[in-house]
């Protein structure tokens, strides 16, 4: 690639706004040698180098690249025994301390950026040499005070003795006012001196350093203050031999570090040329092009980066998958150019690390060589100097192109007699194209509009017109040549109908069946983009509806999953608590006939506790519900039944065979089984029955506990007096009354029918193994 293919497709303009986009001086030298690479692994990592920073800059994020300068000149000029001015010494300083903020900036971040943070590890921090040049020069560039002992000394008598020539010469001024040309002190060749009139030169005495334009005035160092104005001078040759001394340390110490601070610089103005061209994409609105080896080109929305956004048009271009070629007819003033030097430029911003203006997902194919014959026909004279030209810089293209090569053809054969040059453009195209070359081409020859159909790996397209408007709406065709608008536009400006018929006639039967032809595949082009457009969108709305249902199983199932596991899980802890009580009732069983008396009452109570050891859990009912459904009648659509796998209840939606139904439970639609379902029948609802009076014998268990908490005074009383009544009929000797502790009205109360019934003994609090004062045991008689 050359740099007539940059400036033809305007890549140096694009090259300034990389520039602009650039925080340092380093970064804008690297952004203005930025050139389009040919080697597959350097674009690819160009362009994620360039992901990485707009990742950065999708965070809100700003890199700080403040303070930065190029210090190679002054880090070099150092290592040569040369003595670095104190300006250069705190540049140095200040790209250090840049070079750590950017350190500091990236270790903060959490996104993954491996090439972003490789080049952040090659930061060398350097505090110590930062530290050593800021406490001797300010932020100014001025060697301060406190760079050494022996410069404050220095500079302390330099000030002792300012003072003590200005007060002398302050005399001078109040006492030989009328002497002087103006009651100031000025100074000369470095010394202090005072304006004295010619005609006082002799009555002031001293030396004459200067004199003014007319000779009037001369600039005269009184001999009074000669020794001091010495003594000053000598002060200020040992300030700056001590200045130097500062400066030749400093800069001993920055050679020694030579090495670091190279590469610092080097790292950092790669830095700053990455985040360029990601603030450039951020800019344009581009995006991450994938690049491949096999010349295709897709892009979909692509626009020309040099045109602003409010007026570019977006078009979709495809090249490289099946057809190499693209011939883009019809009439000038429609776009063509644009769109052949928009695929140019994006070609050559993509090889360059650049991210191009794009749609996410966009193809650019990787060329070993970008040709281009472009110029505005429309502005130049058609003779044979202009067509002599361009054949010229076609024949350099033709003896170059290969299958690596992208070649952009603007009015291919114009300029000469429109048959040769139809007949000539279709030649250097299949020329081309049989070299296996990517071409793009424009022209508005009408012989080369059925081109496009007469060979296999060329395609045809146009830039679309607006007949109503008279406008261009530049929008690509792809597919669909250019016919020409001339008769529309005619008769819309208002030519009338005779004329226009007139010239028809003279058209021939091809070219008007070329012309009727293009029309026809405008139209079916505008009516399938239509239909594809509302296909996508039942396409999108089915897939969505797809995924809501999927989401939607996948939620079913997981809960069902989980509801399973609980009653495992239940099933499992009243499995292992009934053993537990089952082991404790055999027990106590082996305890109880090894006693020589055995009670009635104490064996029901083992009895009644080993019944109740039998874990409680729900039965299933799906397989004695499966035998009643096989008598059933078969199931009508709109029937509400209940899916026994799940226990859920739906609707009969249709009759699949005779054993299968397809049924809606919830948002679920499912194919299942006769046997898996179950009709929920609608029936009336039964009047509640009163319950039968039952009389209970002495054979009746009744707990050995009566628990009374919660309940009121009546209803407990009344409760115990019913409870005692049976425990007598039971035979026990000893229950327990659970009250609580509370406010001690209930425990009260008991204790009260305790005293008054003929049936109990004795009452007692329980003990802390019993529940303490919240319980009252009664012996029965």
């Amino acid at each position: 690639m050359n740099e007539r293919i940059f400036r033809i497709l305007e890549f140096d303009k694009i090259i300034q706004l990389l520039s602009s986009e650039a925080a340092t001086s380093l970064g804008k030298d690297l952004c203005m040698t930025l050139k389009p690479s040919t080697e597959l692994d350097e674009v690819n990592h160009m362009q994620a180098e360039t992901d990485e920073a707009r990742t950065i800059i999708r965070l809100n994020e700003s890199i700080p690249l403040g303070g930065i300068s190029d210090i190679r000149p002054s880090v070099k000029r150092s290592t040569i025994g040369g003595i670095l001015a104190a300006e250069e010494c705190l540049d140095v300083a200040n790209t250090i301390y840049g070079g750590r903020q950017v350190k500091r900036f990236m270790e903060k971040l959490d996104e993954s950026l491996p090439i972003l943070s490789n080049l952040n590890e090659q930061i060398y921090p350097l505090r110590d040499l930062e530290t050593q040049i800021k406490s001797c020069i300010d932020d100014h560039g001025h060697v301060m005070d406190s760079a050494s002992v022996k410069l404050r000394s220095i500079r302390s008598s330099i000030r002792t003795f300012e003072s003590r020539l200005r007060d002398k010469l302050d005399n001078y001024t109040k006492t030989k006012s009328n002497m002087l040309s103006d009651a100031i002190i000025t100074i000369r060749n470095d010394r202090y001196v005072l304006p004295v009139k010619q005609e006082y030169r002799g009555a002031i005495g001293g030396i004459v350093h200067d004199q003014s334009t007319s000779g009037a005035t001369l600039f005269m160092e009184p001999k009074a203050v000669v020794d001091l104005n010495n003594q000053l001078q000598e002060a200020k040759a040992n300030e700056q031999t001590e200045i130097e001394r500062i400066l030749r340390m400093l800069t001993e110490q920055i050679a020694n570090h030579e090495t670091y601070l190279l590469d610092n610089v080097t790292v950092l103005a790669q830095i700053d040329f990455i985040f360029a061209r990601a603030k450039l994409a951020s800019n344009m609105k581009a995006s991450l092009p994938m690049i491949n080896q096999d010349g295709y080109i897709k892009m979909q929305q692509a626009r020309h980066p040099l045109i602003p956004s409010d007026e570019v048009v977006a078009n979709d271009i495809e090249l490289g998958k099946g057809y190499t070629a693209i011939v883009i007819t019809g009439p000038n003033t429609g776009g063509k150019t644009v769109t052949l030097k928009m695929v140019g430029i994006c070609t050559l911003m993509a090889q360059s690390g650049l991210q191009i203006p794009a749609l996410d997902g966009c193809e650019m194919a990787l060329f070993e060589h970008v040709f281009a014959d472009i110029g505005d026909e429309q502005s130049i004279e058609q003779n044979l100097s202009t067509f002599s030209s361009h054949m010229t810089n076609i024949v350099n293209i033709m003896n170059k192109v290969d299958h690596q090569s992208l070649v952009l053809f603007d009015e291919l054969g114009a300029g000469t007699d429109p048959q040769e040059g139809a007949a000539l453009a279709m030649s250097i195209l299949d020329n081309a194209i049989s070299k296996g070359a990517r071409v793009i081409a424009t022209t508005h020859y009408p012989e080369l509009k059925a081109y496009g159909y007469n060979r296999d790996n060329v395609v045809n397209a146009s830039v679309e017109f607006n007949v109503e408007t008279l406008e261009p709406t530049y929008r690509l065709l792809i597919g669909v040549p250019g016919r020409s608008n001339a008769f529309d536009i005619s008769k819309r400006l208002g030519l009338s109908d005779a004329i226009i018929e007139q010239a028809k006639s003279h058209i021939g039967i091809d070219s008007k069946n070329v012309e009727n032809m293009i029309a026809s595949l405008e139209q079916s082009k505008k009516q399938a983009e239509k239909e594809y457009e509302e296909a996508h969108q039942v396409l999108e709305e089915s897939e969505k509806l797809h995924r809501d249902l999927k989401n939607e199983w996948n939620r079913f199932n997981e809960v069902r999953e989980t509801l399973y596991k609980k009653a495992e899980e239940k099933a499992e802890k009243a499995l292992q608590k009934a053993r537990d009580e089952a082991a404790l009732i055999v027990e106590e069983i082996k305890n109880m006939k090894t006693e020589s008396a055995f009670k009635e009452h104490e064996w029901i109570e083992a009895k009644k506790l080993l019944d109740d050891a039998k874990p409680n859990l729900v039965k299933k009912k799906n397989k004695e519900e499966k035998n009643v459904n096989t008598k059933e009648e078969s199931l009508q659509p709109g029937d509400e039944i209940i899916l026994l796998t799940v226990n859920q209840q739906g609707t009969v939606l249709e009759k699949v065979s005779d054993d299968e139904y397809l049924v809606q439970v919830g948002i679920m639609k499912a194919k299942v089984k006769r046997n898996d379902l179950k009709r929920v029948k609608q029936t009336r609802k039964q009047q509640p029955t009163r319950p039968l009076a039952t009389v209970k014998g002495n054979s009746y268990h009744v707990k050995t506990e009566l628990d009374l908490r919660g309940q009121r005074y009546e209803d407990a009383i009344w409760q115990l007096e019913k409870y005692i009544d049976d425990t007598v009929l039971a035979g026990y000797e000893k229950v327990s009354i659970i009250h609580g502790k509370g406010t001690g009205a209930l425990r009260k109360g008991v204790q009260e029918f305790a005293t008054k019934h003929p049936n109990i003994k004795s009452y007692r609090a329980g003990s802390s193994g019993e529940g303490g004062s919240g319980v009252t045991v009664l012996e029965l008689r």
